[in-house]
């Protein structure tokens, strides 16, 4: 008799980190885990603070409940998506979670890179403020989102008109300049397809927007970009970002501009086997949705939770909504304790527009800090 050899033990399987962009904005998001959970007060105020005034008037316009600005612009959805992307995704890390991968959509990549390593999170600011004030000079256009494959999009391709995201085999975007838009729109509706706008005043992932985009090329020129210090997937390959991608300024540059492909990028994600949980790091619960109804999640092999709730009401469901993800983290083995207050805290009913006071927050293993003055403009 031989001795048996015993098996390797399997390898624990992961927690994903999705982020979403544009679109996924809402009135009120973060706005009750802003009050009620100072951690990630903290971690969005790191952020702003680095707009200086502007990331001030931001967080005022933001909290106040009715915005002087439009919420879908530019100026405002793009950093505030980023902020509270980000944020999030830096309150799991900072409880220890580290996850298998993480993977964003449209502005969600950016703050994923930036929690990768391959931006510092001034960097990361700074290229956000650039490509602000570059697409807001943009021509108007929109997004449409559509029940369909991208196949039966193709007669109603025309112009500047786009698929600009493929986020499910029967869930696309299209997007392009708000005339021509307009004109697929009305076709599509005829048709009996069944669509809707969604929350973009740009033409985000479309032809029209790349003079914008590629405005910004010569301040991303500038940045030392790193290769990802954490597993970090690209919906614009899609699949595992090389370091070789992530040090190429043209990749990041053109990204307003490029299409989406959320949907073979999950694919991807998913068919590796190594992850049980997806949490989405971000306001809204779209990519929950996508991911519950794919194929890999419907069986049960893996599972799908938001990190905010779907509907923003700025009060005490954020937290509540925040509570439920930690408990499947807790039930995991991810987290050893409980990084939250006890459920009877409740969020302040007198929201506050002014951040609170704390020490600088440390930086963590997964970001690295530039020393020197921020490259790029600061203003939003």
């Amino acid at each position: 008799m031989h001795p048996t050899t015993p098996s390797p033990a399997p390898a624990p399987r992961g927690v994903a980190l999705l982020f979403p962009g544009q679109g996924a904005q809402q009135p009120l998001m973060a706005v009750g885990l802003y009050h009620g959970h100072p951690p990630f007060r903290r971690r969005v105020d790191e952020v702003l603070e680095v707009w200086g005034a502007e990331g001030a008037a931001l967080r005022a316009d933001w909290l106040s409940g009715s915005p002087a600005a439009n919420p879908d612009g530019v100026s405002r959805a793009q950093p505030l998506l980023f902020a509270v992307d980000w944020a999030l995704g830096r309150l799991v890390l900072d409880w220890g979670v580290r996850p298998a991968a993480l993977l964003g959509h449209s502005v969600g990549e950016v703050a994923a890179a930036t929690l990768a390593g391959v931006f510092t999170l001034e960097e990361a600011a700074a290229l956000m403020a650039d490509r602000v004030a570059h697409i807001e000079s943009a021509p108007a256009g929109g997004m449409l989102a559509v029940q369909a494959t991208a196949a039966e999009m193709t007669p109603y391709l025309h112009d500047d008109v786009v698929v600009g995201a493929v986020n499910a085999p029967r869930q696309v975007v299209l997007a392009g300049s708000e005339a021509p838009l307009a004109v697929s729109e009305a076709r599509l509706r005829a048709a009996g397809f069944t669509c809707r706008r969604t929350r973009a005043l740009s033409p985000f992932h479309s032809p029209a927007l790349a003079p914008a985009a590629l405005a910004a090329l010569p301040a991303l020129s500038r940045l030392p970009l790193r290769a990802p210090r954490l597993p970090l997937h690209s919906a614009y390959t899609p699949g595992p970002l090389t370091p070789a991608q992530a040090a190429d300024p043209r990749f990041w540059a053109g990204q307003p501009a490029a299409p989406v492909l959320f949907g073979p990028a999950l694919d991807a994600l998913l068919g590796t086997g190594e992850l049980l949980l997806l949490l989405e790091a971000g306001p809204g619960q779209g990519l929950t949705a996508l991911a519950k109804r794919h194929p890999a999640v419907g069986a049960g092999g893996s599972a799908a939770q938001g990190l905010l709730p779907a509907r923003a009401r700025g009060d005490a469901t954020d937290l509540r909504t925040l509570r439920t993800a930690v408990e499947r983290l807790l039930a995991g083995g991810w987290l050893a304790h409980d990084p939250l207050p006890a459920p009877a805290d409740t969020v302040r009913t007198r929201p506050s527009t002014q951040p609170e006071a704390h020490q600088p927050a440390s930086r963590q293993d997964c970001e690295r800090d530039r020393p020197g003055p921020v490259t790029g403009p600061r203003r939003l």
